[in-house]
């Protein structure tokens, strides 16, 4: 047997007893195998105590007995057959391993294989002790173990452990521990080795040691006795490392943690989801698939109403995201709902892991995740919203710009680039800056080369939706219009100094400051930068420089850092001050465009042209590519025109005026009226070409083309009158009204020549105007319409007679506008050809042979044409309050487009402080629209057109001169007088009429009274009680007139005095009162009557329930399956038979409006094409009898009718007014075209006539835009006056009309 020392540790080497032999403890002879058996137990015996006794610290003793140690490793005592000899040689071998821990007493791999082999350590099964044998023994191994020691030192170190733990009875809590604290983080890293032996022990022995583990957790998780063991606060990592090394030795385990998942305890239900996250994350887990009910329960967790526990969810997916994409369905319901979850952190967490994932790798993340970050772009949280933002400009830059997943990848993203665009519509301030950040960084990377930047552009505008060109547009627009306030900055400091400079200066931050972040904060800090800019005359002239037309892409990047580097203190690392200025700086900067990124943009175009640009590659058609190019450029020639001055960029323009797309034509007309003003001096060959081919498009190109083509002459040609008249002559003289069609772009041309030019063409116009286009082509109805019932047609559907005489009347008012006087009366005959065109329904010669859409082209001309006169002062102040009333009306037109169309021109000129502030009066109509999304529409104008002036009167101090024209709050009484002479309002005691009152008031005083500004309640209020005090100056003696003024103001004072308890108090100044509407109050005149009861005050305040009329949604097909017609009444808006109380409140006024068409389905579009059937009613005799019963018809869906008391207003679909049918009778769907019959605010023209009916007997009712029916023959009280149908003139009076209109006219 080989004793011989092996190559020991250091600090054992070479250690023998003095005289070379083995040294045993005292009174211990010799032990060989030459004594008996008792003898050598005896002797052990005493060896066992000798090194029960010894400690580690005992070196000496160490030194001396390491002989003695190797001696009884020896073969012989290992394999003894005597079994006490085996025992007591095991208790020593213990000891030994205790004693030189951690250093191996047995460093040759033969003496452990001996000991492996043999089994020595079994026999201590037999002990009573031999647990404490085991553990010391593990504890041993697994200390001493280290890099020095060979694979095969290893494997018996293995052979030996695992036979102790499979051949017992079961391993004791102790030992297992000794197995188990190897696998803790903390030891883990200490002990590399250890950590390596224990892993691989507990696969091998997997089988044995699966219960006991189980038992362990089960004591700890379950029964909570943490005391059974000092690992009981590292359960988690154990099992999270258990389960890395075999998932088998948890088995048992698992159900155990889905006990835990719902334990009540919100910190430990948080630890069992980092545990299972890690487990079911892992790269190779399969642990969702093998136990579903642990991977639904961990689900559950996603809506765990602790907050961390749900933050550690979302965070968790991420991974799993990324590991596991087939558990991608299971996670997506889920984070759809913590994507709304109403902590922040939670919804911005969902969109880093989407994000994550989708960066890796976009097949990782479906639609429905890539919608959830989408939706959360308008999240109110800045944070969560920037996240979302960032998120997907950095997958559109990696994946749409670099391709890096090909085409089908950027096809899944593409969306993104119009979704980050779309968010400029936002209020925010953050959100603009953001995008443009975006825009600049993402979209279209500022620091590519010149080429490569215009071709990312040129192509991304190319496929922007038209909501993100408008957005990207107004990006421009606004970047432009930021660079024009820091340029007139610049200006006012080249000025002297004086107050009016230092007001003018403090005005011009202020609007700075306003588009910089936090506004409040940007104005200290653009004051402070105002003040360096005064001190420091270098940094003036960088900050000119970069703001300069002629600045380029390179220039304005070193200008920036320039201005940063001389503003930041190296002593303040955070600088709020500079990153303020960077904000500025940023916004202002010509980082995308200068003239060489305007040449490589025509380059791009003409490659187009010619066909071998990259168009198909990109995903463009040519021919779009060529369009969109051009829109490009016209856009970039109103902010940077200076670029565009060079000979080959407008030598690619004129080709481009060439060509057959007529929408080219006109863009590229645009550009050279916008950037053409040098042409005339420095390019006069380009002038020499140009100016013919602009005669030609004024003459016979379409009507946008003429538009611009007249405008581009009179921009850039010094002999514009010369120009001007050479078109104006032949064009004059060549009108005929018997071929419309080419009458259209010659009427454009004159029109916007005679306003251009008025002191040239005002007079010869007037002859043209005079006799024929009010004589020939106005007065006269050459051709017939088509009688299709439609409402409303597509614009290449329109007859062009009709086109012919939009263009006409558009002709008028161009013509008045640029002469802007009313000396030879023409505006006073032009404002009555409108007014009878809207009172005739837009049939001027009353001959019925116009369609009804072509009718509604008229009314929508008619209507808008006067509210464009009114503009301009000299015409606002010779409209009657009665042409005013009757283009008000046009916001309740039948035709949806017409009400439309007519709101967003008023909205428009409103908010650019065009119009009058009585027009703000006419939203207040809108209340009455039955289509959801027209009120929601009006009422958005309301509150921008009321921030806006409000806004002007702060910013403008001079503004207070004007404060009756400028108060959002003088609406009140414009209102008051507009409502008082609706056309609906006959009876001023009618409850009815006066919930419909009530609705128009409070769509108005709800927006103007969400804030209490200046005391504005108690000022509506005072205006309200001082018309009391006047009279209808419209009519001043007509009592009934004056009646229904001031019950409308009674409506009005109720409805402040229930909203506001600060009404009560003194008002800040005395209102004035517009003089045309309303008389001088007279002295002695005290009107402290109340027009209403006390019992009507009650009705319109509480909202008695009042029965529910009819109204499809004007001209809507009512018979499309699964929808309902619109259902609206005056006061209480339902959808079902159920009436219900609303009190007058904040949201009850909304509330109310908004109820009426959700029953329906917003999205159908009005005045469809398609002729469309009816719903039909049977006649009753008593309304009484119908209300709340449901009308059986062949339609799958139709909504409940019922009845109104006294009137009852039903819009039907187009053509189908006044028509009815059984039952169970079928519609014919191409049905006769609808009776004529008056219209809201047409006046009655004979009383000879009494009440006709037709069709089923049903009555017909004036309609003031809307076309109403009512009740019945016999509802109670009958019919009123207003709502009886007009009777109609006598054959030779109704002949004799147009020519007395036309004499008229012309006075």
């Amino acid at each position: 047997m080989d004793f011989t020392q092996p190559k020991p540790a250091a600090a054992l080497c070479g250690v023998v007893s003095a005289d070379g032999k083995i040294a045993y403890p005292p009174g211990v002879k010799e032990i060989t195998d030459k004594i008996t058996t008792d003898e050598m137990i005896k002797r052990l015996k005493m060896v066992v105590k000798t090194f029960m006794d010894m400690d580690q610290d005992s070196e000496d003793e160490k030194q001396q007995y390491l002989p003695l140690a190797l001696h009884l490793a020896s073969e012989f005592f290992l394999r003894n057959p005597n079994k006490d000899v085996r025992l007591l040689v095991a208790c020593c071998l213990a000891d030994i391993f205790r004693i030189y821990a951690p250093e191996a007493p047995y460093t040759s791999h033969d003496k452990l294989k001996n000991l492996a082999w043999v089994k020595s350590y079994n026999i201590c099964f037999e002990l009573e002790d031999c647990n404490e044998i085991f553990i010391q023994l593990f504890r041993t191994l697994f200390s001493v173990i280290n890099n020095s020691h060979n694979k095969k030192v290893q494997m018996h170190m293995l052979d030996l452990m695992s036979s102790i733990i499979m051949e017992g009875d079961g391993v004791t809590q102790e030992l297992l521990d000794s197995i188990l604290i190897n696998l803790i983080p903390a030891h883990k890293n200490l002990n590399k080795q250890s950590f390596d032996l224990a892993k691989v022990l507990l696969k091998r022995t997997v089988q044995t040691i699966e219960a006991c583990i189980a038992n362990f957790f089960n004591q700890v998780l379950v029964l909570g006795r943490s005391s059974v063991s000092d690992l009981s606060e590292h359960v988690f990592d154990l099992i999270q490392e258990l389960f890395a090394i075999d998932p088998h030795l948890l088995l048992s385990v698992m159900p155990q943690l889905e006990f835990k998942l719902k334990s009540n305890d919100g910190e430990e239900r948080l630890a069992v989801v980092r545990l299972l996250a890690k487990l079911f994350g892992s790269k190779d887990s399969d642990l969702a698939t093998q136990n579903r009910p642990l991977w639904q329960c961990f689900l559950g967790r996603f809506n765990d109403i602790h907050v961390p526990v749900r933050l550690e969810s979302v965070k968790f997916a991420s991974h799993c995201l990324m590991n596991h994409p087939d558990l991608a369905k299971d996670l997506t319901e889920y984070l759809k709902v913590r994507s709304h979850d109403p902590e922040e952190a939670i919804r911005h967490d969902v969109i880093v892991t989407i994000i994550t994932a989708a960066k890796r790798d976009l097949t990782l993340v479906n639609d429905q995740l890539l919608g959830f970050v989408r939706e959360r772009t308008l999240d109110k949280r800045w944070r969560v919203r920037k996240e979302a933002m960032m998120g997907l400009a950095q997958l559109y830059k990696k994946y749409c710009l670099h391709g890096e997943a090909g085409k089908e990848a950027a096809e899944k993203v593409s969306w993104i680039k119009d979704k980050l665009l779309h968010i400029y519509y936002q209020n925010s301030i953050d959100d603009k800056l953001l995008v443009e950040k975006i825009f600049a960084q993402y979209l279209v990377p500022h620091n590519l080369e010149t080429e490569e930047r215009m071709k990312c552009l040129y192509y991304l505008y190319a496929s922007l939706d038209p909501n993100a060109v408008k957005a990207l547009n107004e990006m421009w627009k606004c970047q432009n219009m930021l660079r024009s306030h820091v340029r007139e900055l610049l200006d006012l400091h080249k000025q002297p100094t004086s107050e009016a400079n230092c007001s003018a200066m403090f005005g011009k931050l202020m609007t700075i400051a306003k588009n910089l972040p936090d506004p409040g904060k940007a104005q200290d800090f653009v004051k402070k930068f105002n003040q360096v800019l005064g001190d420091d005359e270098k940094l003036r002239s960088q900050l000119e420089l970069l703001i300069s037309p002629t600045c380029s892409c390179k220039q304005a990047d070193i200008c920036v850092r320039e201005i940063a580097r001389k503003l930041a203190n190296p002593k303040q690392p955070t600088n709020p001050f500079l990153e303020m200025v960077k904000f500025l700086l940023e916004r202002i900067a010509p980082v995308h465009i200068d003239s060489e990124a305007i040449s490589a943009l025509v380059k791009l175009m003409n490659k187009s042209i010619e066909g071998t640009a990259d168009d198909e590659e990109e995903g463009v058609s040519p021919d779009s590519a060529i369009r969109s190019g051009l829109e490009l450029l016209k856009v970039l020639s109103f902010t940077h025109p200076t670029s565009f001055h060079s000979a080959e960029t407008y030598e690619s323009l004129l080709q481009c005026l060439r060509m057959e797309d007529d929408k080219v034509a006109e863009a590229a007309i645009q550009i050279f009226r916008n950037t053409g003003h040098k042409i005339e001096t420095d390019l006069p060959q380009i002038r020499s070409t140009l100016i013919p081919i602009l005669h030609q498009k004024a003459k016979r190109g379409t009507p946008h083309q003429a538009k611009q083509a007249v405008h581009c002459i009179h921009a850039i040609f010094s002999n514009k009158e010369v120009q001007l008249a050479q078109i104006f002559e032949p064009l004059s003289r060549s009108l005929n009204a018997d071929v419309p069609e080419q009458l259209i772009t010659p009427l454009v041309s004159l029109g916007h020549i005679s306003m251009l030019a008025p002191d040239q063409f005002a007079s010869p116009m007037k002859s043209v105007v005079a006799n024929f286009i009010v004589k020939d082509l106005l007065m006269n109805d050459r051709s017939t319409g088509e009688k299709n019932g439609k409402l409303w047609s597509p614009d290449e559907e329109v007859s062009p007679e009709v086109l012919a005489k939009v263009q006409a009347i558009k002709l008028l008012v161009r013509w008045l506008l640029g002469m802007k006087n009313n000396q030879s009366k023409s505006a006073n005959s032009t404002l009555r050809l409108l007014s009878a065109m809207l009172v005739s329904e837009g049939d001027l010669t009353e001959q019925k042979r116009i369609s009804k859409s072509d009718m509604s082209r008229l009314r929508l001309a008619a209507g808008s044409a006067i509210m464009k006169l009114a503009q301009e002062p000299c015409y606002h102040e010779i409209i009657t309050p009665e042409q005013f009333q009757l283009c008000a009306l046009v916001i309740n037109d039948e035709c949806y487009q017409v009400r439309q169309i007519f709101a967003q021109k008023l909205h428009k000129a409103l908010v650019k402080l065009l119009l009058p502030l009585e027009y703000m009066a006419i939203f207040a109509l809108c209340a009455k629209d039955p289509v959801k999304e027209r009120r929601a529409h009006a009422r958005q104008c309301l509150l921008k057109n009321i921030s806006i002036r409000r806004e002007y009167i702060k910013q403008n101090p001079m503004a207070t001169e004007k404060l009756l024209s400028l108060l959002p709050e003088y609406v009140v009484p414009y209102m008051i007088h507009l409502l008082a002479h609706d056309p609906d309002f006959t009876r001023s005691q009618d409850v009815d009429q006066l919930r419909d009152i009530k609705e128009c008031l409070w769509f108005m005083l709800e927006v103007l009274m969400t804030k209490n500004e200046n005391n504005s309640h108690a000022f509506m209020k005072k205006m309200a009680e001082n018309i009391k005090l006047t009279r209808d100056a419209q009519s001043p003696d007509e009592s009934k007139t004056n009646e229904k003024l001031y019950t409308v103001c009674d409506v009005a004072l109720c409805v402040i005095n229930s909203k506001s308890a600060l009404c009560n108090a003194d008002s800040p100044k005395d209102p004035v009162l517009p003089m045309k509407f309303f008389t001088q109050p007279e002295k002695d005149f005290c009107n402290d009557k109340s027009y209403i009861s006390e019992e009507t005050r009650v009705l319109l305040l509480t909202g008695k329930p009042k029965p529910t009329g009819v109204l499809g949604t004007v001209n809507k097909p009512l018979s499309a399956t699964g929808r309902k017609p619109y259902v609206r009444s005056a006061g209480t808006e339902t959808v079902s038979n159920i009436n219900t109380n609303s009190e007058l409140s904040p949201s009850a006024g909304s509330r109310s409006r908004e109820q009426s068409s959700e029953a329906s389905e917003t999205g159908v579009s009005e005045n469809e094409e398609n002729p469309v059937r009816i719903i039909s009613v049977t006649p009753v005799k008593n309304i009484d009898t119908v209300k709340n019963k449901e009308i059986n018809s062949d339609q799958p869906t139709q909504g409940n009718i019922s009845s109104e008391r006294g009137k009852k207003r039903i819009v039907t679909a187009a053509g189908a007014e006044n028509i009815q049918q059984k039952p169970d009778e079928k519609v014919d769907e191409s049905g006769p075209p609808a009776p004529s019959k008056p219209r809201r605010g047409r006046r009655p023209k004979s009383d000879s006539q009494g009440n006709a009916t037709k069709n089923d007997d049903l009555n017909k009712a004036t309609g003031k835009g809307r076309k109403r029916a009512a009740g019945s023959q016999e509802s109670p009280g009958g019919l009123e006056a207003g709502n009886a149908k007009a009777p109609k003139l006598q054959d030779g009076a109704k002949k004799a009309v147009p020519a007395e209109r036309q004499i008229d006219l012309q006075r």
